[in-house]
């Protein structure tokens, strides 16, 4: 089962992802995670994706597509795959729609987390404090917000034509936002 968690930075994908691949026995596909680990590196991707995360841009389509390609190309990964934060654009869902029509699958569920930008920079503000991440500071957590509600719009329209789309209230409690995406899922 391959499944599309999307929502602002903060609205509780990472959670969600989590449990499903622990629940499911599926992949994280997590564009935070990925990039982070790219910027562990070092390498000259890592350091354009740090540049652009501190002025809250969005990294490349390009960039980010190229690193998820590699994922899904791997054969244990076949329709076992959460993805978390991606796609992000437009281009970026055509782009995974290429991908999974060349791999032969297909995305059974899509979630939408719709939460507000207050309860975004309160989770923002506790998440910094408990896992010490650089990129959760106010300023950017507003211009991440804002640009990803600019830049989504046009996926969350896309998706939202797709019988198997799902918008959750994110700002529910988390065992909530689980039950609610387990009733869709059937497990």
């Amino acid at each position: 089962m391959n499944i599309i968690l999307f929502g602002p930075p903060g609205a509780g994908k990472g959670t969600q992802s989590k449990y499903l691949v622990h629940k499911l026995n599926n992949f994280q596909v997590s564009t935070g995670d990925i990039l982070r680990e790219e910027i562990k590196k070092n390498s000259d991707i890592g350091q354009q994706i740090t540049s652009n995360m501190n002025e809250g841009k969005f990294v490349s389509d390009e960039i980010v597509n190229s690193l998820i390609k590699k994922l899904m190309l791997d054969p244990r990964k076949k329709d076992k795959l959460i993805f978390d934060g991606y796609p992000r654009s437009l281009s970026q869902a055509k782009y995974l729609d290429l991908l999974l029509d060349n791999s032969n699958q297909k995305i059974d569920h899509i979630f939408f987390l719709n939460v507000n930008k207050n309860t975004i920079i309160e989770r923002i503000e506790k998440r910094k404090t408990l896992e010490n991440r650089s990129d959760d500071n106010a300023d950017t957590i507003l211009k991440r917000y804002d640009t990803y509600m600019e830049t989504t719009r046009p996926v969350l329209d896309y998706y939202s034509k797709n019988p198997n789309f799902h918008q959750i209230n994110g700002t529910q409690e988390i065992d909530q936002i689980t039950k609610e995406i387990e009733a869709f899922i059937n497990v």
